[in-house]
C-alpha cells in the first residue's frame, strides 16, 4: 500500500471533503472501497482524511480496530492528532491499554512529536483502565517535564487514574495541589471515594461543593445505595428534587434500587409516574431497576405486566435478568423457567447473572433435575464457565432438597477453593434437615477457613437448638460471647406514610412500645385459640418454662413489625415487612395464622425470598 502514496500537501476543498464523506459508510465493505479510492487519489496522505477514516473504523459498530492499526502503520507521517486517535481507541479497552503506551512511546521517541494535553488525557485513561501504577507515574513525570501537569484537563485525567486504581488519597493530593479545579474535578473525587466505599468522605466533599450538577447528585445517591444506606439515599433524592437539577435515568435507577431494598412501594410508584410524565428515556438498565423495584416490593405480577405489555420483549439481557430474579425470589420457579425459555426464542443471550437467577429459581422450587440441567448447559451451550456464585446456587439447591451428600461432593469438586459462604449454605441445609454429624464437620471446616466467621457458629448453635441439644448449643454460644463478636441482630422494617419504622428483637425503643406489647399479648391469645402452636425449636436458649419460651418467640422483630402494621393501618390493607435475616419457622407459622385471623395479606421479604401470607397459607408452601 505504501507505493501508492505520494506527497500530498494541498488542502482539501469543500467538494473533495463532501465527496469523500466517510460518515455515509454503512458497512465494512464500503469503508474498504472508500479507503482504496483515497489511496489511488492520494487523498489518504492528508491528515484530516486519514484521521477521519481512523475514527470511522474505530467508532462505527461495523468497524475494526485491527484494520485501523493496519491503516495507521502505513501512514508515512502521522501527525499528533492521528497518534491521539489511536491512543484513545486503545485506552478504552482494558485488554488493549498497553497498546496506548506503545503508541505513545512511538510518538515521542520515533516521531519526535511533543504530546499535547489530549495525548496525556488519553494515555492516563489507559493507565487507569488496565496498566499499572509504574506506567502511570512514568507518564506523570513526562507531563511535568513539558509543563502540562498543571493543565486542568491533565490533572483531571490524573485524578481519575488514581481513583480508578483505588488510590484515593493520592487522587486527593493531586486534587488539592491543582491550581485550577472545575465541577468535573469535584465529581471525579466524589466518585473515587464512592468507588472505594468511603461514603463519609464523599459526602463531606459533596457538602463543600459550591455548584452541583446531575452527576454530583447521582454519584452520591448511588454511593449510599452501594453501602446499603437506602434511607439516606432516598432522603438525598428528595432533596435533589427540591433544590437540585432534574434527575436523569441513572439517578432514577439508584433511587429505585433504594426503594426496592426498603420495600418503599409508594415511593417507587411515584418514581414510575415521574419517569412517564417527565419523558425520561427508558433504557434497559432503568427498566431493569423498575422491574426489580416492583418485584422486591412484592408486586411481581405488576412487574410482569410492565415487562410484557408496556415495553415489549426485544430488549437486552438486564430486564430479563430482573424478571427471572423476581420470579425466583417469589418462589415462582415455573414462571422463571418459562421466561428463560422465551428468552432463547427471542435470541437474547443470557449472561452469568441470568444463571444465578435461574438456579435460585430452581432452588426455591425444589427443581433438582432442572437445576442440574441448566448448570451443565452454562458451559456446553452458552460458553459461560460457572463461577463460585453458580456453585453456591447448586449447593443451596441440593442442600435444601435434602441431597446433603451430593451437595458436599459438589463443594469438594469445585474448580476453585470454596469460601465460607459456600460452606455456610451447606451448614444451613444441615440445620434444616437436622444432620448434626455433617453440620459439626462442616462447622469445623468453616472455623479453620475463617475463624472470625460468626455466622457459622450461630448456625451451628441453631442446629443444636433445633435438635434439642441445649448443652451443645449453650457451649457454642458461650464461645461466641467469649470471643466478643456478635451476630447480626434480627431487624424488621415497615413503611407507613413515607416513614420507615424499624424493630429489633425485643425492641422497646418505639414510641408505641406499650401499645405494641399489649397488642402482642392479645394477638398470641387469638392465634392459640385458632390452633397456633409455638415452634419451641426456634428458641435458641435452654429455657425450661414453656411460658418463657413463648415470650421469647413473641419478641421476634417481624412480629413487632406486623403488630405495628395491624395497629396503624385500616382493616384489609396489605402489610409489607422487610427482615434482614431468614424468617424462623415459628414466625412463619405464626404469620400464617395472623393472615387468617386478622384477614390481612402479609408480604414478608427475608434474606432469602418473599413470603406472601394469605388466608392461613404462604406462597412458599412451607419450603424456604
Amino acid at each position: 500500500m505504501k507505493r501508492c502514496y505520494s506527497t500530498f500537501k494541498k488542502p482539501l476543498n469543500s467538494n473533495q471533503l463532501q465527496l469523500f464523506s466517510l460518515e455515509s459508510c454503512k458497512s465494512m465493505n464500503q469503508i474498504k472501497q472508500t479507503h482504496a479510492h483515497l489511496i489511488t487519489t492520494g487523498l489518504i496522505l492528508h491528515p484530516i482524511t486519514a484521521n477521519k477514516l481512523l475514527k470511522v473504523l474505530i467508532a462505527s459498530s461495523f468497524g475494526s480496530l485491527s484494520y485501523a492499526h493496519q491503516l495507521f502503520d502505513q501512514i508515512p507521517k502521522p501527525d499528533v492528532f492521528i497518534y491521539n486517535t489511536m491512543i484513545k481507541a486503545h485506552a478504552v479497552i482494558p485488554t488493549s491499554s498497553h497498546n496506548s503506551m506503545r503508541i505513545f512511546l512511538s510518538m515521542v521517541r520515533v516521531s519526535g512529536f511533543l504530546p499535547n494535553r489530549y495525548t496525556f488525557v488519553f494515555v492516563f485513561k489507559a493507565c487507569g483502565n488496565g496498566l499499572g501504577v509504574l506506567e502511570g507515574e512514568q507518564i506523570r513525570v513526562h507531563a511535568i517535564k513539558i509543563g502540562l501537569e498543571s493543565n486542568l484537563f491533565v490533572t483531571n485525567a490524573m485524578i481519575r487514574m488514581y481513583a480508578n486504581w483505588g488510590l484515593v488519597d493520592e487522587a486527593r493530593r493531586v486534587f488539592d495541589w491543582s491550581l485550577d479545579q472545575d465541577l468535573y474535578s469535584w465529581n471525579i473525587m466524589i466518585g473515587g471515594y464512592v468507588g472505594s466505599g468511603e461514603i463519609g468522605r464523599a459526602k463531606e466533599m459533596f457538602d463543600e461543593m459550591s455548584e452541583r450538577d446531575v452527576v454530583s447528585w447521582t454519584t452520591i445517591i448511588a454511593g449510599y445505595v452501594q453501602v446499603g444506606c437506602f434511607k439516606e439515599a432516598l432522603d438525598l433524592f428528595h432533596e435533589m428534587l427540591q433544590t437540585g437539577p432534574p434527575p436523569n435515568e441513572f439517578t432514577l435507577a439508584s433511587a429505585l434500587a433504594a426503594c426496592a431494598n426498603l420495600v418503599a412501594l409508594d415511593q417507587g410508584r411515584w418514581i414510575h409516574v415521574y419517569i412517564d410524565k417527565s419523558e425520561i428515556k427508558m433504557n434497559e438498565r432503568l427498566l431493569a431497576s423498575l422491574l426489580d423495584m416492583y418485584a422486591k416490593c412484592g408486586e411481581i405480577d405488576f412487574a410482569a405486566k410492565v415487562f410484557h405489555d408496556e415495553y415489549g420483549l426485544k430488549l437486552k439481557v438486564w430486564p430479563w435478568n430482573a424478571m427471572i430474579g423476581g420470579y425466583a425470589m417469589h418462589g415462582k420457579s415455573k414462571e422463571a423457567i418459562d421466561l428463560f425459555e422465551q428468552m432463547k426464542v427471542e435470541k437474547v443471550s443470557p449472561n452469568k447473572v441470568t444463571f444465578v437467577a435461574l438456579l435460585n429459581a430452581c432452588s426455591h422450587g425444589k427443581l433438582v433435575e432442572e437445576g442440574r440441567g441448566y448448570f451443565k448447559s452454562m458451559a456446553s451451550s452458552y460458553g459461560i464457565e460457572p463461577e463460585i456464585e453458580h456453585y453456591g446456587c447448586m449447593v443451596d439447591l441440593l442442600g435444601r432438597s435434602g441431597l446433603l451428600k451430593e451437595a458436599e461432593e459438589t463443594v469438594f469438586n469445585m474448580p476453585m477453593a470454596p469460601d465460607a459462604t459456600i460452606w455456610g449454605a451447606l451448614l444451613g441445609a444441615c440445620r434444616i434437615h437436622k444432620d448434626i454429624e455433617r453440620g459439626q464437620r462442616i462447622g469445623k471446616i468453616i472455623k479453620e477457613l475463617d475463624s472470625d466467621h460468626i455466622g457459622c457458629h450461630v448456625l451451628l448453635a441453631n442446629l443444636y437448638s433445633a435438635s434439642g441439644q441445649w448443652d451443645e448449643a449453650k457451649a457454642v454460644r458461650q464461645k461466641i460471647e467469649v470471643s466478643g463478636r456478635k451476630k447480626t441482630p434480627g431487624c424488621s422494617s415497615i413503611e407507613l406514610n413515607g416513614v420507615f419504622h424499624q424493630f429489633l428483637v425485643g425492641d422497646r425503643s418505639h414510641p408505641q412500645t406499650k401499645q405494641l406489647y399489649l397488642f402482642l399479648d392479645e394477638m398470641t391469645t387469638k392465634l392459640k385459640n385458632a390452633g397456633y402452636v409455638p415452634e419451641f425449636g426456634e428458641v435458641l436458649l435452654d429455657i425450661d418454662d414453656e411460658e418463657d419460651k413463648e415470650t421469647a418467640l413473641s419478641k421476634h422483630s417481624e412480629k413487632l413489625a406486623i403488630a405495628f402494621g395491624l395497629i396503624n393501618t385500616p382493616p384489609g390493607t396489605a402489610i409489607r415487612i422487610v427482615k434482614n435475616l431468614r424468617v424462623c419457622a415459628d414466625c412463619h407459622e405464626a404469620t400464617k395464622f395472623i393472615s387468617k385471623v386478622y384477614k390481612r395479606e402479609i408480604i414478608v421479604r427475608d434474606r432469602i425470598r418473599y413470603h406472601h401470607f394469605k388466608d392461613g397459607f404462604c406462597s412458599c408452601k412451607d419450603y424456604w
